[in-house]
């Protein structure tokens, strides 16, 4: 299987409408990959909370048919980051899209795990309520986005999904840099599975992203990491080593603990 992680840069001079077609570009230019992975809230980054009411925009709006095209002329599995979406009967969500090799949408994502401590991302956004799977003709990705990252039960419930490979778009700040990393390399060793991270380059609202983005294999191993600019980050993968590596080291059949009500005194 290989994979390319867009880690696009999001400047501030860049109106959102070209931003919108540079990403569409570099999707197009990975034509042979199997999976396409963009960062989170690329159209407006991550910490430009301001920004958030005033490019929100409906599920199916310009960014939606954007990266439905552009999965359909490159022909791959397309998870196209994440937007602020404006849902007509309630707020904004930090929403993710994949979209099939046909152009059509495959699944959707609302951001669980809220970012900002009473501010922020934490109150501008509601927040979603469903665990997401997406089955690829390989291999069952299961959606996370940036803070959720910090929050093992969630990817708990993908892998009794049937996850398998855990894929992370993020607009992850430098100063935390170091989490990012060490985060992204747990949640594959906890869980057996491939890990795929996909972060922003350059600066959200005077924040400093981590860049990073990064692919760790179901031992922890990272398998390729970027640097902290813009750029597209390649990697091959087999997908039978999620089997291989549970069925030789079969720690997840050892869990005790959310595998059952506690009993009663």
């Amino acid at each position: 299987m290989r994979a390319s992680v867009i880690q696009i840069a999001v400047d501030p001079g860049e109106s959102v409408e070209s931003r919108r077609r540079r990403a569409a570009s570099m999707v197009r230019d990975q034509a042979g990959a199997d999976l396409v992975v963009l960062p989170e809230l690329w159209t407006t980054g991550a910490f430009a909370y301001e920004e958030f009411g005033q490019e929100a925009e409906p599920l199916e709006g310009p960014t939606y048919e954007v990266m439905a095209k552009a999965a359909s002329d490159a022909g791959v599995w397309l998870h196209a980051g994440s937007i602020p979406e404006r849902d007509p009967e309630g707020p904004l969500y930090n929403t993710s899209l994949v979209f099939s090799p046909s152009g059509d949408l495959a699944a959707v994502y609302r951001k669980i795990h809220r970012f900002g401590f009473d501010k922020g991302e934490a109150v501008l956004m509601g927040a979603g309520a469903e665990l997401v799977t997406v089955r690829l003709p390989s291999t069952t990705l299961g959606l996370a986005t940036c803070y959720d990252l910090r929050f093992p039960e969630l990817f708990r419930g993908l892998v009794d999904a049937g996850a398998e490979t855990l894929v992370v778009p993020a607009g992850w700040p430098e100063r935390r840099r170091s989490h990012w990393t060490l985060l992204a390399q747990a949640r594959a060793v906890e869980n057996q599975s491939f890990v795929v991270a996909c972060g922003t380059a350059g600066t959200h609202a005077g924040v400093p992203q981590a860049g990073h983005s990064i692919v760790v294999d179901p031992w922890g191993e990272v398998l390729a990491e970027a640097g902290a600019g813009e750029e597209v980050l390649t990697v091959e993968f087999d997908p039978g080593k999620v089997a291989a590596t549970r069925e030789q080291f079969p720690a997840l059949k050892d869990r005790v603990l959310g595998l059952r009500p506690p009993r009663r005194p």
